[in-house]
C-alpha cells in the first residue's frame, strides 16, 4: 500500500518579497523525488505522457477526450458489470448530469449555511477529549473530524456500531491496484472484501435503510431518488469516502506540521480573517498537493502545445500529470515556488490560490469548500492550544490515491 518516503527535498532560500522568512527552513516535506522544472510535457520510453506544466495540464484535464486513469479506474473497467459507474469515472453527459445534480452539496453557501456548526460543534468536542487526556494523534483526529463532516454531507450518520473511521481506514488501507491471481492478490482481494462488506452493513445498509423511510439534504438520499440500488450507493460511497475523508484527514495533518513548525507563519495564519486564513492553507496545499499525480487515458488523438512546439498525444496514451511539478510552476507561482509565501503573487489569471491541488476541468474535487471550511475551523482551534511536538511525523506513500500519507504526529498540551 504505502512506502517509504526519501528525506524532504530543500530548496535555496529568497526572500523575493514574501512576509515570512525562509532563511533556515525546508518547506516541502511530502514530495517523493525532485521534479524537474523545465520540462513541461515528455514523453517516456514506455509510451506514458508526463505533464509537468501548468498550461498543458489545464489543456488535458478540460479535454473531453479523456477519461479518468486513476483511482483503480482502469482495474474497475477490467471487472464489467452491469451496474453504473460512481461519479469519480464517469464522463461524457452522465457525469455532467451528476455534478450538476449534487452540486447543491458542496457550493460555498451551502458548505457554511449547512456544515459549518457541525465542524465547529464537532473540532470542540474533540479538542475537549485531547485537553483531558494531554495528548493527541493528529492523524487519528484528523480522521475523526473528516469522517463525521463527510459522513453527514453523504448521509453515512447511522452506523449501527461507532468506529467508521476505523473501518474506513482498514479499507483504505488495502493495497489491490492491479488484477491478477497470484496468491497474494488473491488474499488481498479477500481481505479487501471482507472489509467491503463490513462497511456496508455496519455503515451504508443502515443509512440507506433511514432515508428510504425519511430522506434528507445528503447524497445518498439524492441516488435513492435517482434509482440506485444498495451496491450502487456502497460504490459511491468508497468513492466520496476516498475524497473526502483520507485525503482531507491528510490537509489537516501536512497544514499543521508547517503552522508549527513555522512560528511567524502561524502568527500570521492566526491573525488572518477567514479569507486570508483559507489563502494560506491553499498556499500550504499548493506546495503539498495530497493527492501528488492524476492520471489520464485519451480516448482520441489530442495537441498540446509546449512552449513553440505543438505535441500530438495518440489515442489510448496514458497520461501522468505531475501536481507537485505543475503547482511549482514559475510561470504561473513565480518565484521560489518550493516556498511556502502567504502573499504570493499567480501570474495566471485562471489558477486559484491552490493552482492544481484540487485538481482542474470536470473532475476538479466537488468538495473543495468543504476541506478548506473544515481544516480552517479545527486548525483555529487546535493552534490556540500550547503544543509541542513529541514525535516528527513519518511520511508515506498511498499508491491508491497516488498521495501521501502523515502518521505518527503525536502532539502534546503543555
Amino acid at each position: 500500500m504505502s512506502e517509504a518516503m526519501p528525506a524532504p527535498a530543500s530548496t535555496a532560500p529568497s526572500q523575493g518579497g514574501c512576509p515570512i522568512d525562509h532563511s533556515a527552513l525546508r518547506q516541502q516535506k511530502t514530495a517523493r523525488t525532485i521534479e524537474p522544472l523545465d520540462a513541461p510535457l515528455e514523453r517516456d520510453a514506455a509510451g506514458v505522457w508526463h505533464v509537468r506544466g501548468y498550461d498543458q495540464a489545464r489543456s488535458i484535464l478540460r479535454s473531453s477526450a479523456t477519461k479518468q486513469a486513476g483511482f483503480k479506474a482502469e482495474l474497475i473497467e477490467r471487472v464489467s458489470t452491469r451496474m453504473r459507474e460512481p461519479i469519480l469515472y464517469q464522463e461524457g453527459k452522465p457525469h455532467h448530469d451528476q455534478r450538476r445534480q449534487t452540486a447543491r452539496f458542496f457550493t460555498p453557501k451551502a458548505v457554511s449555511e449547512n456544515y459549518r456548526q457541525l465542524m465547529v460543534d464537532f473540532a470542540e468536542r474533540l479538542l475537549q477529549v485531547a485537553k483531558r487526556e494531554r495528548q493527541i494523534d493528529l492523524s487519528l483526529l484528523g480522521m475523526k473530524l473528516a469522517v463525521r463532516v463527510a459522513g453527514e454531507v453523504i448521509g453515512l450518520t447511522n452506523s449501527r456500531i461507532p468506529g467508521m473511521d476505523r473501518r474506513l481506514n482498514a479499507f483504505f488501507a488495502n493495497d489491490a491496484t492491479t488484477f491478477g491471481w497470484s496468491p497474494r492478490l488473491l488474499i488481498n482481494a479477500v481481505r479487501s472484501q471482507s472489509r467491503v462488506l463490513a462497511f456496508f452493513y455496519l455503515d451504508v445498509k443502515p443509512a440507506i435503510e433511514a432515508r428510504r423511510k425519511n430522506p434528507g439534504e445528503d447524497v445518498i438520499s439524492h441516488l435513492l431518488g435517482l434509482g440506485y440500488n444498495d451496491a450502487e450507493i456502497l460504490t459511491e460511497c468508497i468513492t466520496y469516502g476516498a475524497a473526502g475523508m483520507v485525503t482531507t484527514r491528510e490537509f489537516i495533518s501536512i497544514a499543521t506540521w508547517h503552522l508549527l513548525e513555522q512560528p511567524a507563519l502561524r502568527e500570521r495564519y492566526m491573525g488572518g480573517d477567514e479569507d486570508e486564513r483559507q489563502d494560506l492553507l491553499q498556499e500550504i496545499l499548493r506546495l503539498e498537493p495530497v493527492v501528488g499525480n492524476l492520471y489520464r487515458r485519451t480516448t482520441a488523438a489530442i495537441e498540446v502545445e509546449a512552449g513553440a512546439d505543438t505535441h500530438t498525444i495518440p489515442e489510448g496514451s496514458l497520461v501522468n500529470l505531475h501536481l507537485y511539478a505543475i503547482n511549482a510552476d514559475e510561470t504561473v507561482v513565480g518565484e521560489s515556488p518550493l516556498l511556502i509565501c502567504p502573499q504570493r503573487e499567480l501570474h495566471n489569471e485562471r489558477a486559484g490560490a491552490a493552482v492544481m491541488a484540487f485538481g482542474d476541468g470536470h473532475h476538479r474535487c466537488p468538495g473543495a469548500y468543504i476541506a478548506l471550511q473544515e481544516t480552517d475551523i479545527f486548525l483555529q482551534r487546535l493552534l490556540k492550544l500550547d503544543l509541542q511536538v513529541v514525535q516528527k511525523p513519518s511520511v508515506t506513500w498511498n499508491d491508491l490515491i497516488a498521495g501521501y500519507e502523515v502518521r505518527n504526529f503525536i502532539l502534546t498540551l503543555r
